[in-house]
């Protein structure tokens, strides 16, 4: 941590990270919204080409978690979606305060993560399944349907999974490196 972020007051440090849940409440309002419009527009079998061989919007009820997956659950498995789900919301908010500031690709993708989170939990508390529309084809192949929440995880999750591999990798080559030309300047004081 360096010492501006040190001398920061917990207010201003959760300043910055307002704009973030700020932005997550903007993505959490247009899930909502879509997903209001996809009920109205969509639900009797009114399905739309938007792109023709690559993009439809249809509506679907997913009881299961993303993209379709395990949806046999009933009851129990609603509930225990709910569980899971603001488990995960804690959790991915916890890392969000402890990230630090300058870390914007880690807030944002956290951000991400909280929105959609958001958005299919308060269907899955509201309905008892998520609504998801969007299904993006080519040929004979089809992604599985999904909603604006669900491409904010997808995102998200992706992000934080690149820092995960990438950055820690960079991390650990520098410090490869500075032990590398630690050793070298002690090698060259100790030579002369």
């Amino acid at each position: 941590m360096n010492q501006t972020q040190d001398r920061q007051t917990p207010a201003l440090r959760f300043g910055w990270r307002a704009g973030y849940l700020f932005a997550s409440l903007g993505i959490y309002m247009v899930d909502q919204s879509s997903k209001a419009w996809a009920v109205r527009a969509l639900r009797f079998g009114a399905d739309r080409t938007i792109v023709r061989g690559f993009l439809d919007f249809v509506y679907t009820e997913n009881p299961g978690i993303a993209f379709g997956q395990l949806q046999e659950g009933g009851s129990f498995g609603r509930w225990f979606f709910v569980v899971l789900a603001v488990a995960a919301a804690m959790a991915v908010f916890y890392y969000f305060l402890r990230t630090p500031r300058n870390d914007d690709r880690i807030l944002g993708a956290c951000a991400l993560l909280l929105a959609g989170i958001a958005g299919n939990l308060t269907d899955r508390v509201r309905l008892g399944y998520v609504i998801d529309f969007i299904v993006v084809h080519a040929g004979s192949w089809h992604w599985p349907t999904f909603n604006v929440a669900d491409a904010s995880i997808s995102i998200g999750a992706l992000l934080l999974a690149y820092d995960l591999i990438f950055e820690k990798k960079k991390t650990m080559v520098s410090s490869q490196l500075s032990v590398t030309s630690e050793t070298d300047s002690k090698r060259l004081t100790t030579d002369h």
